[in-house]
């Protein structure tokens, strides 16, 4: 059973536009963008968190030894580093910019407090989603801390998987993986008065446990019940997708109740997810023959980490020096996006791509080549 999941990605790509109106809507004044959905579209990071632990646990199902640990860890920060080092170094060149810039013209925030030499430091080493440095807020590239709890559960992914392997503890993966959710939601409630699950630069690494290996659950599921299930009637998908987009879209926009149960958005993406990774429902079809879409999904990663610059770029421009209203974000919020659009194929071209871990080639011996010729899918 193999799957690309195109429809699962392209989800991954409207979602992080999304995130990027979540952030713009601070500078805009416009329905378009200043209302419930919109304003509460920062829920959507667990829908990466959970997507993450779905598609690594399904091109992972075993760690055999410490070698296979270590490649692992190797690729995963090798599809994630780089972006992230770039955009932080940019960052960095925009606050020394704003501090020389303030003897000629007036900047906003020349000194932010958050962006110091231990947040530096902290985001440097992928530690902005920990306590270390006792943080007061999000800094630098602000969506970088969900980088830093990926990275988190990739480890902690990489060493449970390596102990099933070695324990052969495989029939009981799911249970463990169950643990190892309500351990990390135990330890979230702990900290505070509640249930709230939008923690970010303080304690967001617990947050991608849970997502992540709810994820890890979901795709199990997933395949333990693929062979009966797909053969459902592709009706029966459409309506699954239709209450699926809908719950999406009810939930989202009742952030402000619902946020004080963050919870039931993992379970909300989790049903929501293993829905379309069948594909067969009218929406999966539809999105499917539409290019954009794929590349939204595609550079979706460039859009997450690159949207918080371009978005204060662009607001310096057009907003302080061209003096546009802050209405006009009901068409502005378009040209911004097509900005972060182009910037993005450009950084997933010449960086997301061009450091991604590449294996050596090895040149098999001629059983060797026939039998791995029937196991490519």
């Amino acid at each position: 059973m193999k799957h690309r999941f195109e429809v699962l990605d392209i989800f991954r790509g409207l979602f992080a536009s999304l995130v990027f109106l979540y952030h713009l809507s601070p500078f805009a004044k416009t329905v378009i963008i200043n209302n419930a959905f919109v304003e509460n579209a920062d829920m959507f990071v667990d829908f990466f968190f959970v997507l993450s632990g779905f598609v690594i646990a399904y091109s992972y199902q075993a760690i055999s030894n410490f070698g296979e640990v270590k490649l692992f860890l190797k690729k995963r920060f090798f599809r994630i580093y780089p972006l992230h080092i770039f955009m932080l170094m940019l960052f960095v060149g925009v606050e020394i910019a704003k501090n020389m810039l303030t003897a000629y013209v007036k900047v906003n925030n020349p000194n932010d407090p958050d962006n110091n030499i231990y947040t530096f430091i902290s985001s440097l080493f992928l530690l902005n989603s920990t306590p270390i440095f006792n943080p007061k807020d999000v800094s630098w590239n602000i969506p970088s801390w969900s980088i830093s709890a990926e990275m988190v559960a990739y480890i902690v992914f990489a060493l449970i998987t390596l102990a099933i392997f070695s324990l052969r503890f495989e029939k009981m993966k799911n249970w463990i993986y169950f643990l190892l959710v309500i351990a990390a939601s135990m330890a979230l409630i702990s900290i505070q008065d509640g249930f709230k699950l939008d923690f970010t630069f303080d304690y967001g690494f617990l947050r991608g446990i849970i997502g992540f290996f709810l994820g890890a659950i979901c795709v199990n599921v997933f395949r333990n019940t693929y062979s009966s299930f797909s053969k459902s009637p592709s009706s029966l998908f459409t309506v699954l997708e239709i209450l699926s987009i809908a719950a999406i879209i009810i939930m989202i926009s009742a952030g402000h109740i619902l946020k004080k149960f963050g919870f039931v958005y993992e379970f909300l993406f989790f049903a929501s997810i293993y829905i379309f990774a069948f594909e067969k429902g009218i929406i999966s079809n539809a999105m499917k023959q539409v290019k954009l879409l794929h590349n939204l999904g595609k550079y979706s990663y460039s859009i997450y980490m690159s949207h918080a610059l371009m978005i204060s770029l662009f607001n310096v421009a057009f907003i302080r020096i061209l003096k546009f209203p802050e209405t006009a974000y009901s068409y502005l919020f378009i040209l911004n996006f097509l900005v972060i659009y182009i910037f993005s194929m450009l950084t997933y071209k010449h960086i997301e791509m061009r450091f991604a871990y590449k294996s050596k080639p090895r040149t098999p011996s001629p059983v060797a080549g026939r039998t791995s010729e029937l196991k490519t899918p």
